[in-house]
């Protein structure tokens, strides 16, 4: 089996020092304009310091139509260049590549930090919050955004791009049974409903071809995703391939467990088995120990994206190399604070049920 610690080639020329990965992580810390902090820069240097071998931003907006939350990176101006070549100048010091998650909230945009109308695949309302059908010039204006942000992150240095098709958020709106019911060329069959995500891998494939790109999916339905099919994902992730998709990011939730729809098959081997050899494979999934994260290259994975491990423990490369202790949580606000987290990401995570000690 491949070693956590062994380089990952994901196209030649750019090659990851091992095989552990920066989650994208939410963590309100970018201005409200969506320009880089000094907090969020700190953040993602502490981590890359630490020895991760690829760096993701949080989720960063490509239109403004698609901001989802306060403190949210941007992508979506020439803007927010300064920031973002500051940023992958500041990981490649650090020894890590670095990637820009490139999002659009769609149905769960929110108005009172966008200052916009939102939009998703079809008209609805859940929890008391509504949304309008996107027109065709919605649909076009977002394929066109996701490609100019490609382009931005090109221009200011980063190695990778990955679009987030998972989660719940427009991408994966499309997608969904659930959220598109739509009856034109966007909905309906699953042609239909992957025809957005393909048509904005193909876009940023043209805006930046010397971006290594990557799309994480949701295999089937978790939380905020609905609507999605194991076997229809599996399909996806097929068409993706063929569109230029390189890196195939799986968010998985609970890493260790088999899949729902087939309770004796895990998702690593079913879409090991779906994509060419040379798509690489990141798993993302309550991973925090090395026996963990071994666990899932021994199924099949290239790569593990740590989340609220890596929030946990900055330097988490490593910590598990030379065996010492990982903090756990609930972990104390001062012990967070020295891991790099500003206060306003501290106070974020107690909305996390038991991440922060009281």
């Amino acid at each position: 089996m491949t070693g956590l610690f062994t380089p990952l080639e994901l196209r030649k020329n750019v090659t990851a020092r091992n095989r552990i990965w920066l989650a994208p992580l939410t963590n309100m810390q970018s201005h409200a304009d969506g320009t880089l902090s000094d907090d969020e820069l700190h953040f993602l240097a502490s981590r890359a310091d630490g020895g991760f071998g690829l760096i993701e931003t949080c989720a960063a907006h490509v239109a403004q139509d698609g901001k989802a939350w306060p403190g949210e990176l941007g992508v979506h101006d020439d803007a927010m260049l300064p920031g973002l070549t500051r940023l992958a100048a500041r990981m490649h010091s650090g020894g890590a590549l670095v990637s820009a998650q490139l999002f659009h909230g769609g149905l769960r945009a929110d108005p009172a930090v966008s200052g916009t109308e939102k939009w998703s695949a079809s008209a609805h309302t859940e929890d008391g919050v509504s949304c309008r059908a996107g027109t065709e010039a919605d649909i076009q204006g977002a394929i066109d955004a996701f490609g100019h942000a490609a382009r931005r992150c090109a221009t200011a240095g980063f190695d990778s791009v990955e679009l987030h098709g998972a989660h719940g958020y427009l991408l994966s709106q499309f997608l969904s049974t659930v959220y598109n019911q739509r009856e034109d060329r966007w909905g309906g069959s699953l042609e239909n409903r992957s025809r957005l995500i393909r048509e904005t891998v193909r876009a940023v494939r043209r805006a930046a071809p010397s971006l290594v790109l990557a799309v994480r999916l949701s295999p089937e339905d978790f939380g905020q995703a609905k609507g999605l099919d194991l076997d229809e994902t599996l399909d996806v992730a097929r068409m993706l391939a063929d569109d230029g998709m390189e890196v195939l990011h799986l968010s998985l939730w609970r890493s260790a467990l088999n899949t729902k729809k087939r309770p004796e098959a895990h998702a690593i081997s079913l879409f090991r088995a779906a994509v060419p050899a040379h798509v690489r494979i990141v798993v993302a999934g309550a991973i925090w120990t090395r026996e963990e994260a071994e666990a899932q290259l021994a199924l099949g994975a290239d790569a593990v994206a740590l989340g609220r491990s890596a929030i946990a423990n900055h330097d988490w490369p490593e910590r598990v190399h030379r065996g010492d202790a990982l903090n756990r949580v609930p972990i104390a606000p001062e012990t967070l604070r020295g891991e790099g987290l500003s206060e306003g990401f501290v106070h974020y995570l107690r909305q996390w049920k038991n991440f922060v000690a009281a």
